[in-house]
């Protein structure tokens, strides 16, 4: 028998716990074995190696997973409402990017003021970076299918899944952040001590992507290209510092505008699907 979804007018999938549990244990996995796989056995460098084996294995077993185990119909709605996608997306992106600068500018005063020389630690390049210096524009090519399948992933699956169980969306979309940034490890082994003032960035930009997905009931093309975009602009960097600045800015500065007038006018909020914002019944299986 359906059971009523988020929004209490029609069918969920009837999330099966278990499935989805095992699904997010072998996400973690899949995507942390990259980092201490290879350490513990040197022979699947051939797999871990090299960009195709890597993306076979920390975005490949994953979507294999949840495929088998929960099934595709927290996707189906993967282009809904683009209007209202794009409307709540350039604002929670750009809200919550302002919010993480702001994050950033405090917590660097506390480093100017207790430990100053961490910071010169920011001027690493991570090892994503390292690699993208012999061809930074495949990278900022990349960057898009690579955030597509975060997205389908994270919030597809790991939200959008979780949020058919109809218990409100802030706690799932905080959790699956939380954890959506602390799986990128990478940021932690190159930067030590000033790793702080990168993670709330990563935590406020999944909860943005979340929000996205959750007020146009379950759009991911649009946290999609958000996300690629955010990524290509820092591979964007390598090649030109200003581009790289310009393209991170600019949608963060549409998506404040467009904020500011939701909050002076909130009329002009498009309506979410259905008529109201929020997330709709996903479809059953």
């Amino acid at each position: 028998m359906a059971e009523a979804g988020p929004s209490g007018d029609g069918a969920t999938l009837g999330l099966p716990a278990g499935r989805y549990a095992a699904g997010v244990v072998l996400t973690i996995v899949a995507v942390l074995s990259q980092y201490f796989v290879p350490e513990l056995w040197p022979a699947t460098l051939t797999v871990y190696g090299n960009l195709g084996g890597d993306v076979l294995v920390v975005y490949g077993v994953p979507i294999a997973a949840f495929t088998a185990l929960v099934g595709v119909a927290p996707l189906r709605r993967w282009r809904a409402s683009l209007g209202t996608a794009a409307w709540e997306g350039l604002r929670w992106y750009g809200l919550l990017s302002l919010l993480g600068l702001a994050v950033v500018l405090g917590l660097t005063i506390v480093y100017e003021a207790v430990d100053p020389a961490a910071l010169k630690l920011l001027s690493r390049l991570n090892p994503v970076a390292r690699a993208a210096l012999g061809d930074p524009w495949f990278y900022v090519a990349f960057s898009f299918p690579a955030g597509a399948c975060e997205e389908v992933i994270f919030r597809g699956w790991w939200f959008g899944a979780w949020r058919t169980r109809g218990r409100g969306w802030i706690g799932p979309a905080a959790w699956t952040s939380a954890v959506f940034a602390a799986v990128h490890v990478y940021y932690g082994t190159t930067y030590g001590v000033a790793a702080p003032l990168i993670y709330p960035v990563l935590f406020l930009l999944g909860f943005a992507f979340a929000a996205t997905y959750e007020f146009s009931g379950g759009n991911l093309l649009v946290p999609a290209l958000l996300h690629g975009g955010y990524d290509a602009s820092a591979f964007l960097s390598l090649v030109s510092e200003e581009a790289g600045l310009l393209a991170r800015y600019i949608p963060v500065l549409v998506g404040a505008v467009i904020g500011l007038v939701v909050y002076l006018r909130p009329a002009a909020r498009p309506p979410g699907p259905g008529g109201t914002p929020g997330f709709p019944a996903p479809p059953t299986t």
